[in-house]
């Protein structure tokens, strides 16, 4: 294992990261010391879960009332006096809200789709993530101040210097990102200014989850050989997955070798699988009531699917009195008898997507660095057949896997501390083509432009332009470091001087397959605005210009991609007085514009 690196702040710091899953959320946190080496720790205790000493994850669930008032959250939620209070007080149950969060690209089966329970009426997904966010920073600092040597001294040391880590899946980007910073301010976390948005900080589980087995010592066989590992985060409701060649060990250095994936594939869908199965099942039973089955769903998931781990076995779901007998549909006493091969089936659509994107992981991968190995962390991960099915499948493709020997579920929350710490990735590859959508000069000898001829306008220099072109900044596949920035040069042209008193430009994502996008009237579901940057030129000369209609102006200006991070930044930079000046540029995510290139 890599050592953590002493801390070389001034000032004592508290780091805090989140994990928010679908199904279980965790929190992980170290406290940064002056010339101290930090420790990551595990919130292990959470409100109505002191019984369980020690259980670093507690139910993503919320209860609120009518009015739009939470009623419970967490394990609170999941108390039995509490679904009598729903009955009787009209409270509203929330749960896989994050899956409300999942960008529309992100492909799922429509079953899974249509089992996501709706939100409240009144209520934003990002209301719910910033009432949760607010619930676990709280449990964060009771736990802090409660388990530590004058505890609450420690705090008042800290609380107004707190960096805070949010993890989320592979497959979500800047608009996700964007209303997990909202979630934030509105739980209290951060300010909603600039300075605010500086301690909060954004990693992909994928990323975590390397950080996450560096630290466990999990790939130290890996990193002495040199070789390429598949991360595979698999938790309720995604699966992540991220491939790195380990560059350098000393310093730790590893560098993505392969866009990530993400699939909606996680243990939230056997839960889907099993509930279909059991309507199928007792359609003519008493017990097929929807009360029952959402009983026998409970018990499933709590007991009946994580000790699964034989097709030959018959597996019991328990959900009632020794007097509940039906023995045409395998109720004897209470319990329902489902045949092995039967709660096989509930899994075995994950392990096939899991499988097919653990192939084009290592398919995509250079023939220099195919991985050999695949280390499988996340909630999921704790299942014993999903463990066993895939070390089998991946066995006929050479590829090994493994998993910690325990707590694969604090593999996000500990990760994203440790990401905050040491950052070990150096290299990160594009999921998508990044570009602006722009108007480009019309050349009337070239095919694509001659199809585009009815689109022609003239601009005030006399130039014909044609709308709808791609202007690529940065490629899918492209292997950019941390430091690295792309810049690509635009005109806007304009009657009146006052007219460019403001600069603004679309960063578009395109997600089709061709290697070179030019037109976003081709594949036109295949675009979608990322976000849009704006910028303030209202106190830049505007040179004035003589044009075939008279005079005009024009604004020379910079789009300017900031790649290599967990999170996608941009900016727009412009020529003043012969040097060059940039920003501070303002993001707004899902709004539109052009320029011209």
């Amino acid at each position: 294992m890599p050592p953590t690196r002493p801390y070389k702040g001034p000032t004592r710091k508290l780091v805090i990261a989140f994990d928010v899953g679908t199904t279980y959320s965790g929190v992980a946190y170290a406290l940064l010391d002056p010339g101290e080496v930090p420790r990551i720790q595990g919130v292990t205790r959470f409100p109505s879960q002191e019984n369980a000493a020690g259980d670093s994850k507690v139910p993503s669930i919320l209860y609120y009332n009518p009015d739009g008032s939470v009623k419970a959250i967490g394990a609170e939620a999941a108390l039995p006096s509490i679904a009598l209070d729903a009955e009787d007080e009209g409270l509203h149950f929330v749960e896989w809200f994050k899956l409300h969060l999942r960008p529309r690209t992100l492909a799922s089966e429509d079953a899974i789709q249509s089992k996501v329970p709706p939100l409240p009426l009144g209520k934003t997904v990002t209301d719910v993530f910033a009432d949760f966010l607010r619930y676990l920073f709280t449990c964060t600092r009771k736990y802090i101040i409660e388990t530590h040597a004058n505890g609450e001294y420690l705090w008042s040391t800290v609380e107004k210097n707190i960096e805070f880590v949010l993890g989320h899946p592979n497959g979500w980007g800047g608009n996700q990102q964007a209303k997990m910073r909202q979630a934030a301010v509105q739980g209290g976390l951060i300010s909603d200014n600039v300075a605010g948005y500086d301690h909060l900080h954004f990693v992909t589980e994928g990323e975590a989850g390397l950080h996450f087995c560096l630290q466990s010592g999990l790939v130290t066989e890996s990193v002495k050989n040199g070789h390429s590992v598949i991360i595979l985060d698999a938790g309720g409701g995604t699966v992540d997955l991220s491939t790195y060649r380990f560059a350098s060990v000393s310093p730790m250095a590893a560098e993505e070798i392969v866009a990530p994936d993400c699939i909606i594939q996680g243990s939230t869908t056997v839960n889907v699988r099993a509930h279909a199965f059991l309507q199928e099942k007792l359609k003519s039973s008493a017990y097929g009531n929807e009360e029952d089955i959402k009983t026998m769903l409970e018990y499933f998931q709590t007991s009946t699917k994580p000790i699964f781990k034989d097709d030959t076995e018959t597996s019991y779901i328990r959900f009632g009195s020794m007097s509940c007998n039906d023995r045409a549909v395998g109720i004897r006493r209470g319990q329902l008898a489902v045949e092995g091969n039967d709660v096989a089936s509930f899994f075995q659509p994950a392990i096939d997507a899991i499988m097919n994107a653990v192939r084009e992981q290592q398919q995509a991968a250079p023939d220099t660095s195919r991985p050999k190995m695949v280390f499988l962390v996340g909630g999921f991960a704790a299942s014993p057949w999903l463990f066993s099915r895939l070390q089998s499948a991946a066995r006929g493709i050479g590829l090994n896997i493994s998993r910690p020997d325990r707590h694969t579920s604090k593999a996000v929350a500990e990760g994203a501390v440790s990401f905050y710490l040491d950052n070990w990735v150096s290299v990160r590859v594009a999921r998508v083509t990044y570009g602006v959508k722009c108007s480009i000069q019309y050349i009337p000898s070239a095919p694509d432009h001659a199809q585009r001829s009815s689109t022609i306008s003239q601009r005030p220099s006399g130039k014909q332009l044609i709308p709808g072109h791609f202007s690529v900044l940065l490629a899918k596949g492209t292997r950019t470091r941390e430091d690295e920035q792309v810049t690509r040069a635009y005109r806007r042209e304009a009657p009146e001087a006052n007219l460019l008193d403001a600069i603004a430009a679309d960063i578009t994502c395109y997600r089709g397959k061709s290697k070179e996008p030019c037109w976003t009237d081709v594949e036109p579901d295949m675009y979608s605005t990322l976000c849009t940057v704006h910028a303030d030129t209202s106190h830049v000369l505007k040179k004035k210009q003589i044009g075939p209609n008279g005079p005009y102006y024009s604004q020379d200006f910079n789009v300017i991609l900031l790649c290599g991070l967990t999170e996608l930044r941009a900016q727009i930079s412009w020529m003043e007085n012969g040097e060059e000046r940039r920003g501070p540029a303002t993001i707004v995510y899902d709004d539109d514009t052009e320029a011209v290139i």
